[in-house]
């Protein structure tokens, strides 16, 4: 059962959060002015941060790795409930401001908060103690590539809550069969059972996007049996959407070397090699990348 450390609404957390207010005041004492090359939406309502601690789950022994903290609304919602917040910000005029934020609103919860400057979908380790948990307004542009990097990079995560555009949402919690299901969902399922945890809308943020957000939570999962590594099964994923609206046979000629081995390695699979892309789960394209034919040597 998963349960917060004091209830999402005591008073003392609403005193600590950074108003509307705040975060213009603290955008223009730093010289942020938001961009779009950086994803940079900031959130500015109270009961939205809450809402995403409140939703993710974590308790006074999570360790929370927070990707794009901005100014630093999420992260002062966060700190009470955890045992420790590691923000990863890539503009270092925020990297650098976030430390003296969180003493200002929440001095006693200073030693709970690491500041990494850098690029989340590059850094290639996290210090401190191991993250037990993902939260975050991820940057819209970059937001699955980040998501799967951190998986990868950081087998602890057991629990995922991140706030993406509303269209990402759908297309990484959908099914096999669907018209969205594509790589970032079958991708994702290599790590984590995927659900939609709620809509967001647009006057939560500033500067207010031009598309609704939704919230979606992963719950990590073992790995799919398999001999195959990773990067195959996601070479044979890549392959089958590329050029989605060809058969199988035909989408993976170029990864098995033509449409005749393609098709062996998937009867040998056990899929039909008429099928298509979107019809496949993760482990089906496990077992097709286990069966990729020998190349030969010229």
């Amino acid at each position: 059962m998963w349960v917060t450390q004091t209830p999402a609404n005591d008073p003392a957390d609403r005193s600590r959060l950074l108003t509307p207010g705040d975060v213009r005041e603290l955008a223009g004492r730093f010289g942020i002015r938001p961009t779009k090359t950086l994803g940079q939406n900031f959130v500015i309502d109270h009961g939205t941060v809450r809402r995403i601690v409140r939703v993710a789950g974590v308790t006074d022994d999570d360790v929370v790795v927070e990707v794009g903290p901005g100014l630093g609304s999420l992260t002062l919602a966060l700190l009470p409930h955890v045992r420790h917040v590691t923000a990863i910000e890539i503009d270092p005029a925020l990297a650098q401001a976030l430390a003296g934020t969180v003493a200002a609103h929440a001095p006693e919860l200073t030693d709970r908060l690491t500041v990494v400057p850098g690029d989340a979908m590059r850094i290639a380790d996290v210090p401190g103690p191991a993250p037990t948990a993902l939260v975050a307004n991820l940057p819209y542009n970059v937001s699955v590539p980040v998501l799967l990097h951190l998986l990868e990079l950081l087998p602890s995560l057991r629990r995922v809550l991140v706030m993406v555009q509303s269209e990402v949402a759908d297309r990484i919690t959908a099914t096999p069969g669907g018209r969205i299901y594509g790589v970032p969902s079958a991708k994702v399922a290599w790590y984590a059972r995927a659900r939609r945890a709620g809509a967001v809308g647009r006057n939560v943020f500033w500067p207010a996007p031009n598309v609704d957000s939704g919230l979606v939570e992963l719950l990590r999962r073992p790995q799919p049996d398999t001999k195959a590594p990773r990067t195959e099964v996601f070479a044979v994923i890549d392959a089958a959407f590329a050029q989605r609206r060809k058969t199988l046979r035909a989408a993976l000629a170029g990864w098995a070397g033509s449409a005749p081995a393609a098709e062996t390695a998937l009867r040998a699979a056990g899929v039909d090699p008429s099928a298509r892309g979107e019809s496949l789960g993760i482990e089906e394209f496990a077992a097709i990348a286990e069966h990729r034919p020998a190349r030969q040597v010229h």
